[in-house]
């Protein structure tokens, strides 16, 4: 579809033209007319799909249209990262280029006071559109600095990542400083029971848009290492061995994990660095600057902070630990490839890990190409086939609970 086929703002449709887009995204298809007629929408999408302007182009154009007070914040952007927010606040900068009375204002944690005050200001002085990770927007919430009374649109971006941060509590506090009548747009890339619970809190009679988890670009040449989970660090450095590592990804399941891989990269004398939640903003800021401007060669990092991630030319993605799901999977190594570059996506298997990874397998519609590992490194785990997988995987856990009276073997 057209954007001219949409009934948005006439100057919205030329910042468009100025940025070349023409046709929409299927998720901006099907979210921009309902949020253009006041409904409430819940979207299931993954980053990438274009959901940001799927809510950024409709309201622009409703605020243009006129009929919201000047001077008063009419629209509250939630974002779960300060990346995402600036990412956002940049969208919305090219998109709003031509309409001169709608002005915004990104509002996140991890700088100084100074940034803090003009942040205070700029929600005073009436900006239209919040753009806002939840502690900050808190914290400006309970000393009175902003005024939510006449918020006409709340959007929750990437609510799944927010409650997996823990900021359920603080977006039901934000919700209930809200005017009555407002229009709450939700986009989540997955459905657990959590986010349909606060969907039921916050959304009235929403419409429903659900995008098919896409399938992985196909300039991606994905490949998986089975071996035991002693064996992970030396495929790494032997991948290492093989070919330089230059702008690479390496996604780990925990913080714990994350940090003790960074240390034995290091150790073995690569340029590497982690990215997880218990680093403060400043200290998240330095090693992004560091991995964009190529001062490092490797980011380890957990899921929930590399959702903010926005980074056009990373080669290679290696799942250290296999994602929980195939949208995991697909978010992740759909780092590489991006803007029409190849890229190349690795996955170490362990033997616990079989089951999960055959499920990707079965999502993909195809059995991922399995590496040759070196002779040196012993033996490794084979691959079943998919009956006996199944079985094996009832037996590990009848062996974990102790049935038919055998001892866990630890």
């Amino acid at each position: 579809m057209d954007f001219y086929d949409l009934d948005l703002n006439d100057y919205v449709l030329d910042a468009l033209d100025d940025m070349n887009f023409t046709d929409t995204t299927p998720i901006q298809e099907h979210a921009i007319p309902p949020i253009l007629e006041g409904r409430d929408v819940m979207g299931v999408a993954q980053t990438g799909t274009g959901k940001t302007a799927a809510y950024l182009l409709p309201i622009l154009s409703l605020l243009a249209d006129g009929g919201y007070p000047k001077d008063a914040i009419n629209c509250v952007i939630m974002s779960p990262t300060r990346e995402l927010a600036q990412q956002i606040d940049s969208a919305m900068q090219g998109f709003a280029y031509y309409l001169k009375d709608i002005s915004s204002v990104a509002v996140y944690g991890g700088n100084d006071g100074i940034r803090y005050e003009q942040e205070k200001r700029a929600m005073q002085s009436g900006a239209d559109v919040v753009i806002a990770t939840p502690g900050r927007l808190i914290s400006h919430l309970s000393l009175g600095n902003i005024d939510l009374s006449h918020v006409a649109f709340f959007i929750l971006d990437e609510a799944d990542r927010m409650l997996d941060m823990g900021f359920c509590d603080d977006i039901l506090l934000i919700a209930k400083a809200l005017p009555k009548e407002h229009q709450t747009i939700m986009f989540s890339a997955t459905m657990p029971g959590d986010i349909l619970s606060l969907a039921h809190s916050i959304l009235k009679n929403p419409v429903e848009v659900k995008l098919a988890v896409s399938k992985p670009a196909d300039n991606i040449r994905q490949s998986a290492y089975l071996c035991y989970e002693p064996q992970k660090l030396l495929v790494v450095k032997y991948m290492f061995e093989q070919e330089a590592p230059h702008r690479v990804i390496i996604f780990v399941g925990s913080k714990k994990k994350t940090k003790e891989l960074a240390i034995s990269i290091i150790r073995a004398g690569y340029n590497a660095r982690a990215m997880h939640s218990d680093l403060t903003q400043a200290e998240r800021d330095e090693v992004m600057y560091l991995f964009r401007s190529g001062k490092i060669d490797i980011l380890v990092a957990t899921d929930i902070v590399a959702r903010g991630i926005d980074i056009d030319d990373i080669a290679i993605v290696i799942n250290f630990d296999v994602p929980h799901d195939e949208e995991d999977y697909v978010h992740r190594i759909g780092r590489t490839a991006r803007a029409g570059r190849g890229g190349r996506a690795v996955t170490l298997v362990n033997d616990k890990d079989m089951y999960s990874f055959r499920q990707i397998e079965r999502f993909l519609g195809k059995e991922i190409y399995k590496e040759q590992m070196p002779e040196e490194f012993g033996e490794t785990p084979a691959y079943h086939s998919k009956a006996k997988q199944k079985r094996n995987f009832r037996h590990y856990h009848n062996k974990k609970k102790g049935k038919n009276g055998t001892k866990p073997n630890r």
